[in-house]
């Protein structure tokens, strides 16, 4: 006969670092966004500068869309639930992308 013990999991501070985590990487998206405007604007719009700059405005707000679904998720839930794989995919996405048009902003 085996009994089964089950120990109440102690999240501790770990909702709140990642929810500190969430925040300062959109700090980091934000002030990558508000560098490719001011590079794409600078000197003179571009029609390539303008595009890039708009791409790179349209994927920070969606990051920080996703970022606040997930800062949310953590707050308000006592044990969060683990991200989805297509919101942490799309995520990475919006990183990824949003850091080759600023590249390419600067290059």
């Amino acid at each position: 006969m085996s009994t089964t013990v089950t120990e109440e999991r102690d999240p501790g501070l770990q909702p709140e670092r990642t929810r500190l985590a969430w925040r300062r990487t959109t700090l980091s998206g934000t002030v990558t966004a508000v560098l490719a405007v001011k590079t794409a604007l600078h000197g003179g719009p571009s029609a390539s500068g303008v595009v890039a700059c708009a791409l790179v405005c349209v994927l920070w707000l969606g990051f920080l869309l996703l970022a606040h679904r997930r800062i949310r998720a953590l707050a308000t839930a006592e044990t969060p639930s683990a991200i989805a794989p297509r919101h942490a995919m799309a995520a990475v996405l919006c990183t990824v992308a949003m850091a080759a048009c600023g590249a390419a902003l600067v290059f």
